[in-house]
């Protein structure tokens, strides 16, 4: 399996190199040459089988040249040994025909886990193999960060920088990145909003020089392994519900477009999904967008759903790609017409879209609402985003086709908000419970491209 830039002027890689370099060298976002479709029989023999070995079927054929069989199965077992539930990602019912997919039992509360813990196994055996070390930068609107710091933190052949906007991440969040002890692990809190830290992240990676001085890398979902992780949970999730045999659709709380992009990859594999649909709180760039009005940058307003508090969605670029024909000179037009605030989508494109993509987005006072009456309803306690898309579900869930809908984070990692709507204090659960006392270790940081850089460079390991 090859791997190509979606602004078609880089050269393609393996899967492993594509996972090493992140960024293509053109600017754009890899993606397979191919997308391997699975017969219905090979889905439907999905069905009953433990997540790991879902994983591995789902995955193989990405990643095969550039992993054996037993090795990426250890991977991928290592990778989920620290889940808390036994089905990693179980389904509850919340209604007729609604139902939620947990993906919060990871070791930091949210659905970053899935794959942020399997690429930290996956890099920790490429990097041993070629004997390297590289430098991990990644930007993060809260749950991304602890992720990654969680699941690189203490591996010798990795440094891990993570930027988050200062103050506009919840103590949760901030905590999970600043109170590891490891030394190769760093948080950097930035005077800027979350589109600032990505920007930065992504005017590194086109610093060659800078980029090939510190061997950067990149976990953010600009990698591909990382939305490759994301896609088998659509199936498991899929499958327990009739597919093959029958059709399901999925609302996505999203920001970045990462986790809705890997269900249009399961949904190009042959799961038949019927709908994918987007929800986005009160900075609604992409509901705007896929209601016709163009991709165009507002003002990031801070909100009670703060992982999805962004302007520019970096994966919408993968889904603009396959919209226009896999044509790169075309994504590469509409990425500069973005420096200048923004683009129309031509018409053909938008239909493209329009096949696949429903959009909905939920106002501060809708989304506290909704905590509220989910409550009351279906006695599930959900976190502010997972409200967003339990919202927008209702508004297009029908009565023929379950809609399985992303609970994306635990609720405790928001504990102001779903207190604030419900009454009812989340509490972390027992493993994480003196994360309040735990001294934290952060630099803040000015929203500057050199000074980041000049940290970066004098806090690497030799």
């Amino acid at each position: 399996m090859k791997y190509i830039s979606t602004r078609g002027q880089a050269p393609e890689l393996s899967f492993e190199e594509a996972m090493l370099t992140g960024l293509a060298r053109d600017g754009g976002l890899y993606l397979p040459a191919e997308i391997p479709v699975l017969s219905n029989d090979e889905i439907a023999a999905l069905a009953g089988l433990p997540y790991e070995e879902i994983a591995f079927r789902v995955m193989w054929p990405f990643v095969s040249g550039s992993f054996a069989e037993d090795e990426f199965k250890g991977i991928i077992a290592r990778a989920y040994e620290g889940f808390d539930h036994a089905a990693r990602a179980p389904l509850k019912q919340l209604n007729e025909n609604h139902f939620l997919l947990e993906l919060f039992h990871g070791p930091t509360l949210a659905f970053k886990d899935f794959a942020m813990q399997l690429i930290g196994q996956l890099f920790q055996v490429a990097l041993q193999r070629r004997g390297d070390r590289v430098t991990i930068v990644g930007a993060t609107s809260g749950d991304t960060g602890s992720a990654a710091i969680e699941a690189f933190r203490g591996l010798d052949a990795v440094d891990v920088f993570i930027l988050f906007p200062h103050g506009r991440v919840s103590e949760v969040q901030r905590r999970q990145m600043t109170t590891p002890a490891d030394g190769n692990v760093h948080a950097l809190a930035v005077d800027g909003d979350f589109d600032d830290c990505q920007a930065a992240v992504k005017d590194m990676f086109n610093d060659f020089d800078f980029r090939d001085g510190v061997r950067l890398a990149g976990v953010n979902s600009i990698n591909f392994a990382r939305v490759l992780a994301q896609v088998v949970y659509y199936f498991s999730s899929a499958v327990s519900l009739g597919a093959p045999h029958r059709k399901v659709s999925f609302t996505v709380p999203t920001g970045n477009f990462g986790d809705i992009f890997a269900g249009y990859i399961a949904k190009r594999m042959g799961l038949p999904i019927e709908r994918l649909v987007v929800a986005t709180n009160q900075n609604d760039i992409l509901h705007r967008c896929l209601s016709g009005d163009g991709y165009y940058k507002g003002e990031t307003i801070p909100s009670v759903s703060p992982s999805m508090d962004i302007q520019v969605s970096s994966n919408f670029e993968r889904a603009l790609y396959y919209a226009y024909g896999e044509e790169g000179r075309a994504v590469a037009q509409l990425m500069d017409e973005l420096k200048s605030g923004g683009f129309d989508v031509s018409q053909g494109a938008m239909e493209a879209l329009r096949e696949v993509f429903d959009s909905g987005r939920a106002s501060e006072e809708e989304t506290l609402a909704t905590i509220k009456s989910t409550l009351a309803r279906s006695a599930e306690l959900v976190c502010p985003h997972t409200a967003v898309g339990i919202k927008v579900a209702e508004e297009h869930r029908s009565a023929e086709t379950p809609m399985i809908t992303l609970a994306t984070a635990h609720p405790a990692k928001f504990p102001a908000a779903v207190e604030q709507a419900s009454g009812v204090h989340p509490p972390l659960p027992p493993r994480m419970s003196d994360l309040y006392e735990r001294s934290e270790r952060v630099t803040r940081i000015a929203n500057d491209l050199g000074a980041i850089q000049e940290h970066i460079k004098g806090h690497i390991s030799a």
